[in-house]
């Protein structure tokens, strides 16, 4: 048995979500001794490039949380056109989605439904279109931004389990993002609906989002929340960001095409035009305000479903 599939079967009988608790505190602990300790050898053992973060002193930060999650410079990371990249990482995947099943790795696939929850009305509108997953590399910027100018429409938290997903769990683990932890985030955008899935992981410590802040799920449910007030990020605002990092899967209806340079397994940045030149298939929404903007009208009423 080749080690990446023993691997991925060491991770079955794992107590995932404690694990994931444990190292969340660690991950926010604001001693100064563990905090500096953590992140000084994470940034010599992924050579993380400290001159392009906002704030560049390793020391400075409160906790390694805030250290992972920290903010660039404002020249770090142009934002290009198109449809871009919504985080730093490798584009593991990308193409169509063939009658609602999208790939997953080489002879693995997943189903898109499954994916955003179990619901039909949900995959609808992306069974035949075209979808991208970015695997957030540790050493890069974990906060996850917007492909395209949207508006938020609906947010869906989906229970799971929280299989590691590098890319040796990812050849080995049937179905693996429509199995772990996630958040599905489904926008309107002047090209049609879209919907990012924040995959959460082995010790991943919390999702958040720009206009809910930490995702804190209420019960072992599909928990379904509706936005009726206008909540709309630009594009390259940020959305989200994983508490240590995970893996982004984006679908897309079918006006969308790819670059055809582009290869699985390549590196990407976040705000790196992906190659697509989509054709608008909706009206656009109204101008975008800045994520200041998002965040502030945030403070809406949504109603919440379980199912």
């Amino acid at each position: 048995m080749d080690r990446a599939k023993l691997f991925s079967l060491s991770q079955y009988p794992l107590p995932q979500h404690l694990i994931s608790r444990l190292i969340g505190r660690v991950a926010a602990c604001t001693n100064p001794w563990v905090k500096n300790t953590f992140i000084e050898r994470f940034i010599k053992a992924y050579g993380v490039n400290m001159n392009e973060a906002l704030e560049e002193n390793p020391r400075a930060y409160a906790c390694f949380n805030d250290f992972f999650t920290r903010a660039l410079k404002a020249d770090a990371r142009p934002i290009g056109e198109g449809l871009v990249s919504p985080a730093d990482g490798v584009l593991s995947q990308f193409g169509n989605i063939d009658h609602g099943t999208l790939v997953q790795a080489k002879g693995q696939a997943f189903s898109l439904t499954q994916l955003l929850g179990g619901s039909e009305e949900r995959a609808a509108p992306f069974r035949n279109g075209r979808f991208a997953t970015v695997y957030l590399s540790p050493k890069d910027y974990h906060r996850v931004h917007m492909p395209v100018a949207g508006r938020l429409v609906e947010m869906a938290y989906v229970p799971g389990r929280l299989f590691s997903v590098n890319e040796a769990t990812a050849k080995h683990v049937p179905g693996l993002f429509a199995r772990n932890e996630r958040l599905v985030c489904i926008f309107e955008t002047e090209h049609g609906p879209m919907a990012m899935v924040l995959v959460g992981a082995m010790i991943v410590a919390a999702i958040k989002t720009v206009w809910s802040g930490q995702v804190t799920p209420l019960s072992g449910d599909v928990e379904t929340t509706r936005f009726d007030q206008l909540i709309e990020l630009a594009h390259g605002a940020e959305m989200g960001r994983f508490q240590l990092g995970s893996t982004v899967v984006m679908c897309f209806p079918d006006s969308v095409e790819f670059d055809d340079a582009l290869t699985p397994g390549q590196k990407v940045s976040m705000g790196q035009s992906l190659g697509m030149r989509p054709s608008a298939t909706a009206p656009a929404p109204a101008p975008a305000e800045a994520e200041e903007h998002a965040t502030e009208t945030a403070q809406d009423s949504p109603t919440t479903d379980e199912k």
